[in-house]
């Protein structure tokens, strides 16, 4: 980029709430919006994988001061999901290597459901948008390299 296109940029401020499709990453996001409002500086408050769709507040000029307080913030997911199905993946990207009946009733869900609440840890899947030396986790998975992942 040349002097005179970061010359033209222009400054904005203020948070724009964008609903992130599936199939692009929240940076791809970032820098399209960026791109589109020919804007100086910009920033997003957490990373949602390629494969959600959501809610992704992205931050502008001097609200990118408080993007940091966002990242740690409360949030809400919701999840569609399909019992029976193992993918190579763990998520819907993969392919599907057990496909099985599952028969259960509303109590049975709501039963299993306190065991995912509160504070939990949790191993990260292979492929996932958290990083690792600056490269998302998905990036790795998909190219066949193992990495260490934390739980």
């Amino acid at each position: 980029m040349s002097k005179a296109d970061k010359a033209a940029r222009r400054r904005i401020d203020g948070v724009l709430l964008i609903d992130k499709p599936i199939g692009l990453s929240s940076h791809a996001v970032l820098q399209r919006a960026k791109r589109l409002l020919n804007a100086e500086k910009a920033g997003h408050t957490g990373t949602l994988d390629p494969m959600a769709s959501g809610l992704l507040p992205l931050c502008f000029g001097e609200a990118t001061k408080f993007a940091r307080f966002l990242l740690d913030a409360d949030k809400r997911y919701r999840a569609y999901v399909k019992f029976g199905i193992t993918t190579t993946t763990q998520d819907a990207e993969g392919d599907v290597v057990v496909a099985q009946d599952v028969l259960l009733d509303r109590a049975q869900i709501d039963a299993a459901l306190p065991a995912f609440t509160g504070a939990l840890k949790q191993t990260p899947p292979a492929h996932s948008a958290l990083k690792f030396q600056g490269r998302s986790y998905y990036d790795y998975a998909r190219k066949g390299i193992d990495i260490p992942r934390e739980a």
